[in-house]
């Protein structure tokens, strides 16, 4: 929203940020915001990370649903590593038109295991990526991770198109977030 003195604010909701889940099947229920500068997503970074010891990206980030206004209901999922990411342009991304991003609900899923990583719109999947075994710097999923919700206005994707002020306020809806695991 635009406040009364002229800045605008995000949010954001964290889930679990000290101890996070170490694999499992992650989703939520959305319903995205419309207008040009919008940048919702879904996704998750390290729990409990020290980032002067384990910096981004090599400490990992798994976007389970991203997605910019200015490209409408184009959803994305992504990786990000020391090996993948968009600063050297390798990051692992896929993406899929789904028609009704912004006017309808959709599931976005993530199922991680020791293994891979596999992204999932309205229980298709959309993309896989594989632990290649050559260690760390490709594969940093290997300690909780905790999931984020947020809704940004503009930056480096958000904006890269301009914005649009007034399509504030917006919202983006979440129906509900789950976390699966694996009873030992």
């Amino acid at each position: 929203f635009k406040a009364a003195n002229g800045k605008i604010y995000s949010g954001r909701v964290y889930a679990k940020v000290t101890e996070g889940w170490l694999y499992g099947y992650f989703e939520a229920r959305i319903l995205l915001p419309s207008g040009k500068g919008t940048w919702p997503a879904f996704w998750m970074m390290p729990a409990n990370n020290n980032f002067s010891t384990n910096p981004w990206p090599g400490c990992g980030e798994i976007d389970i649903m991203e997605e910019v206004g200015v490209d409408a209901n184009i959803v994305s999922s992504s990786i990000h590593t020391a090996a993948y990411n968009h600063t050297i342009n390798t990051q692992k991304t896929a993406s899929r038109n789904i028609g009704t991003a912004e006017s309808e609900y959709h599931v976005y899923a993530c199922e991680w295991t020791p293994d891979y990583l596999k992204f999932f719109v309205d229980g298709a999947e959309l993309m896989t990526f594989r632990d290649e075994g050559t260690g760390r710097n490709v594969w940093p999923f290997t300690y909780p991770f905790y999931p984020i919700l947020n809704l940004a206005w503009g930056g480096a994707w958000g904006g890269y198109k301009g914005v649009d002020e007034s399509a504030l306020p917006i919202t983006m809806k979440v129906d509900y977030v789950r976390v699966f695991q694996k009873n030992n």
